[in-house]
């Protein structure tokens, strides 16, 4: 095993229990795990050694919702939007024309780029789901496409029901046959609550199916109104539940009380034009919340968790403590990885060892220097997976 001690770090954020930042601080990792833990000065002796110059050090992002397979190009659907149009659900078909369309190999191509240039900002997991293919053929072959990119895949067959086909038929076959084909390759099963999509019962029935194949639960909900995604997935112990634009006190008691993850996605939000979620409010009454990217080509067409962490600062009311935690250990959460052998989003004796360097010396100028590309080194199960060019 060969070991890497990266030391003279200015400030290490290791998003353990106790939130504490550590400052002149070093780490020693090997066969993709942290080894060691502590100050500078007390690091001990490894095969290489990386200087860090003083800059700021945390877990790499943990985005837990993309939309990252798929093919075609929505910027006129953005541009009509900027000027007035309001954003609805039925644009997505769009997206799944050009998704049937395109290979197994392109999908997969246009997948694995995305999630390099997530990475090259500090992204060390990602999520995705499909969904964009919305029919048997399509949904496999978007399935393995994602299978092969992502750490972990939703199937979201139930993302809208398909132009001219039959409601009833559709659900049968997103709980049935499709279902059953995608299973080997996802994890998750999720479904849109929403006006224009499916309403509580035809997500319940949806969410149903995929627990009874063994799959975790998660909801798109409460995006475009009050469309009852949060009561439902609340109720049914949903691991996360997505957008959160619209809620009511009670959605807000419901998050609070349960182990319900409320994912935030402000980056779509500024791109559909809707109401930030209560971030705040929902933090105040002691909910868990999580940040995402929600990277997909027709609502939130980025990859830059650093530019959600700064608009939930800025605009949605968090703290910059509260918004990092929100984009790793607190994002871990919405998959199931907060603990144990392979948990991400935070730095331990033991764990895995995903990391960033930035280049500032406080997480701070994530937020006091918004748009800046701060991010100086990458490493993802202890192998360095991106650095500036010398």
């Amino acid at each position: 095993m060969t070991t890497e001690l990266v030391t003279n770090i200015g400030e290490l954020t290791t998003q353990n229990d106790d939130r504490n930042r550590l400052h002149n601080a070093a780490l020693v990792i090997g066969d993709g795990r942290v080894l060691w833990i502590g100050l500078a000065a007390e690091a001990p002796a490894a095969d290489t050694k990386t200087d860090a110059g003083g800059r700021a050090a945390l877990p790499g992002w943990v985005d837990t919702h993309s939309h990252v397979v798929f093919a075609g190009d929505r910027s006129a659907e953005f541009e009509a939007r900027m000027a007035g149009q309001a954003y609805a659900a039925g644009g997505i078909n769009v997206t799944v024309e050009a998704t049937r369309a395109a290979t197994e190999e392109q999908l997969a191509a246009t997948a694995q780029g995305l999630r390099d240039e997530a990475e090259a900002q500090g992204t060390t997991f990602l999520e995705t789901k499909t969904g964009y293919g919305l029919d048997l053929a399509s949904e496999v072959r978007s399935a393995r496409a994602a299978a092969s990119v992502a750490d972990v895949v939703t199937y979201l067959g139930a993302h809208i029901v398909p132009a001219g086909v039959d409601r009833r038929d559709y659900l049968d076959l997103v709980t049935g046959p499709m279902l059953e084909a995608v299973r080997p390759y996802v994890h998750f099963i999720d479904a849109f609550c929403e006006a224009g999509a499916f309403d509580v019962e035809e997500t319940r029935e949806v969410l149903l199916a995929g627990r009874a194949a063994g799959l975790g639960l998660r909801v798109h909900g409460n995006q475009l109104g009050f469309s009852g995604g949060v009561r439902l997935a609340t109720e049914l112990g949903c691991l996360s539940v997505d957008h959160c634009n619209h809620l009511e006190p009670a959605d807000v008691d419901a998050l609070a009380g349960c182990g319900t993850v409320a994912t935030l996605l402000p980056a779509c939000d500024l791109s559909t034009r809707q109401p930030f979620p209560p971030a705040r409010r929902l933090l105040d009454a002691g909910a868990s919340i999580a940040l995402a990217s929600n990277c997909n080509p027709g609502s939130s067409y980025t990859t830059s968790m650093p530019f959600c962490v700064a608009t939930a600062v800025l605009q949605m009311g968090l703290t910059l403590d509260e918004a990092v935690w929100a984009a790793t250990r607190g994002a871990a959460k919405a998959v199931g990885r907060e603990h144990g052998a392979d948990a991400v989003g935070s730095l331990h004796v033991g764990g895995l060892a995903d990391l960033q360097l930035l280049n500032a010396p406080t997480v701070a100028h994530l937020a006091y220097r918004p748009g800046v590309p701060l991010t100086h080194a990458v490493w993802r199960r202890g192998i360095r997976r991106w650095a500036p060019a010398a």
